[in-house]
C-alpha cells in the first residue's frame, strides 16, 4: 500500500470518523452496521443480505489470512468455496487496524487488493469501539465514507438502500438449476433468490437434492418446473418490499408442499401468514447468537438481519418456533399443521457454528 490517505465516515447523526484509506481510495455511503464475528470477512462481504450497507467489524484485527483466489461471477453458475456470492455485496467496510501481513495456506492475495481491485472503499485506524457504541445507543444509520475533509461542502443527500428493491437487485435474472452428482432421481427444491448465500445452495446439494433458483417474484403457481418443496432464502433490506413474493407464497400455501424460509425468508413467510414485521434497533450480526427452541435447546447461531417478525401478530394457526436469548425477539415461525416453518439465524453458517444443520435434514425428510 501507498502512504497513508486520509479517509471520514460521516454518520447521519453528525458525527465523523477519521482513518486511512485501503481498498479502493474513494467515496461511497449506504447503511452503517455492525457485526461482531471474529473471522469470515471474505463470506461475510460477499453475503448478499449485506448489500446497500457499509460493515462494521468490531474485532480488530482483520486481513491477517488474505483472500482465496476469486473470480467474480454474475451469472451465478458456478458456486465458490470460501465466497457466499459471486461479488462483494457491500458498499464499504470499516476496521480498527489492517493487517498488512497476511498468511494462509488458502490465500491468494491481500484484503486490500481485493477490495481495490472491486471498487470497494476501506477505512482502518478507526474507533470501532466508540463507533459501535454510538449505532447500538443511536440505532444504525445511514453513513458516508468519504475523502473530503470534515467541515467542506457535502450537502449529497444519502437515499436509505432500506427503500429500494435491494433483494430483487441481488438474485439471479433467470432460474439456474444445481443437481447432485450422485444421485438419480433426487428431491426437487424450487429456491425463490431474495439474495442466496452460496453456501445454504451448498448444503442442498450435499445432501442430494435438486435445487431449481429462481428470481425473487418468481410464482410457484405457474413453475414450469416441477418441485417438492419451497425454499426461500435469506437477502438484504426491508421484507414489506417484497410484495410479489409475499403475495405468491400466500398463495403456494394451498399446494402444502413443504416450506422453508432462513431469514428475510422467514420475515417473507411471516407476512405471508399475515402477521407484521418491523425494524430492530442495530440488528444481529455476529456468529455467537445464542437462541432458544421454545421447549428445546439453545442452539449458537450465525445471524445477519436488521428486521424480525412480530410474535404478537401471528395468527392462531402460527406459532413461535425460536427465540433470541439476549433481546427476545423472534427467530423463527412454524405452521401449527402444515409443514411450513423458517428461521431467522442462518443454519448453513458460513462463517460461524453449525449447531443447527439439522434443519436441513429436516426439510429434506419432509420431502
Amino acid at each position: 500500500m501507498k502512504q497513508k490517505q486520509k479517509v471520514y465516515l460521516r454518520l447521519a447523526n453528525g458525527k465523523t470518523f477519521t482513518g486511512y484509506s485501503f481498498g479502493k481510495y474513494g467515496n461511497s455511503d449506504g447503511e452503517v452496521v455492525f457485526t461482531t464475528g471474529m473471522t469470515g470477512y471474505p463470506e461475510s462481504l460477499t453475503d448478499p443480505s449485506y448489500s446497500g450497507q457499509i460493515l462494521v467489524f468490531t474485532y480488530p484485527l482483520i486481513g491477517n489470512y488474505g483472500i482465496p483466489h476469486f473470480e467474480r461471477d454474475d451469472s451465478a453458475k458456478t458456486i465458490q468455496n470460501g465466497f457466499e456470492s459471486g461479488r462483494i455485496q457491500v458498499r464499504g467496510m470499516i476496521i480498527s487496524n489492517y493487517s498488512f501481513e497476511y498468511s494462509h495456506f488458502d490465500a491468494a492475495g491481500s484484503l486490500h487488493t481485493w477490495l481495490q481491485e472491486n471498487d470497494i472503499p476501506g477505512i482502518y485506524g478507526i474507533d470501532t469501539r466508540e463507533l459501535t457504541k454510538t449505532l447500538r445507543t443511536t440505532g444504525v444509520m445511514l453513513g458516508k465514507i468519504t475523502t473530503e475533509l470534515p467541515g467542506s461542502e457535502d450537502t449529497a443527500e444519502i437515499i436509505d438502500p432500506n427503500e429500494t428493491d435491494l433483494a430483487g437487485m441481488v438474485g439471479v435474472r433467470e432460474p439456474v438449476v444445481y443437481s447432485p452428482k450422485k444421485n438419480k432421481n433426487p428431491k426437487k427444491i424450487l429456491l425463490i433468490d431474495c439474495g442466496v448465500k452460496n453456501n445454504i445452495i451448498r448444503n442442498f446439494v450435499n445432501r442430494g437434492a435438486e435445487v431449481i433458483r429462481v428470481p425473487l417474484g418468481y410464482d410457484p403457481m405457474k413453475s414450469e418446473y416441477e418441485f417438492d418443496g419451497i425454499f426461500v432464502s435469506n437477502g438484504p433490506g426491508d421484507p414489506k418490499m417484497c410484495t410479489a413474493t409475499i403475495d405468491n407464497l400466500k398463495r403456494s400455501f394451498s399446494l402444502n408442499k413443504p416450506i422453508f424460509g432462513i431469514c428475510l425468508g422467514s420475515q417473507i413467510l411471516g407476512l405471508s401468514a399475515g402477521a407484521d414485521t418491523y425494524k430492530l434497533k442495530f440488528g444481529h450480526r455476529s456468529q455467537n447468537q445464542p437462541c432458544i427452541e421454545v421447549g428445546g435447546h439453545c442452539y449458537i447461531t450465525s445471524q445477519n438481519h436488521g428486521y424480525a417478525v412480530d410474535t404478537k401478530t401471528l395468527p392462531q394457526d402460527w406459532q413461535e418456533w425460536f427465540i433470541n436469548n439476549n433481546d427476545g425477539t423472534n427467530e423463527g415461525v412454524k405452521h401449527n399443521s402444515k409443514p411450513f416453518f423458517a428461521v431467522q439465524f442462518h443454519p448453513e453458517s458460513s462463517p460461524g457454528p453449525n449447531d443447527t444443520g439439522w434443519l436441513f435434514d429436516k426439510f429434506i425428510e419432509m420431502l
